[in-house]
């Protein structure tokens, strides 16, 4: 076959360092907008982004050429420099080391795109670290709670 085709849909997670909320309302929609556009200049299609004060989720369509790992490093470093800049109350703002990147089906993109659009209503009732438990429990990932957090 002489062409390459491929349709990788994920669901990126990651949060800040220690879960500080640091993305307040104030600056959450033009983070969100920074990701997705981030996303999109490496060739990958970003359905959502979403979250709340201490984490966001991502739902995007990997580029054939790109491996995770290198988008996510790329969106977490360009995000973080980017939003630094944006006030001088950001200048400590980082990342947490570690994220989530979980496959899914196609016939599964609008149920996450629902997910991902109701997340202030979710943690109201629900931390981070429950969700993402959760979340590790329904792909049946195993983990060591001194790791997983940073």
């Amino acid at each position: 076959m002489p062409q390459s085709l491929s349709h990788n849909l994920l669901h990126v997670i990651f949060s800040t360092k220690e879960r500080r909320p640091w993305i307040c309302s104030e600056h959450r929609e033009a983070l969100h907008a920074y990701l997705a556009q981030s996303v999109r200049h490496h060739d990958c299609e970003c359905y959502r982004v979403g979250g709340v004060d201490d984490h966001v989720h991502i739902a995007v369509r990997l580029s054939r050429t790109l491996a995770v790992s290198d988008l996510i490093r790329e969106l977490k470093s360009s995000s973080s420099k980017w939003f630094k800049s944006q006030s001088n109350s950001l200048k400590q703002f980082q990342w947490q080391r570690g994220y989530g990147a979980f496959s899914l089906s196609p016939k599964d993109l609008d149920a996450l795109l629902r997910y991902i659009d109701k997340q202030e209503e979710h943690h109201r009732q629900q931390s981070f670290q429950d969700e993402y438990r959760k979340i590790l429990r329904k792909y049946g990932i195993e983990w060591d709670e001194k790791y997983v957090w940073d």
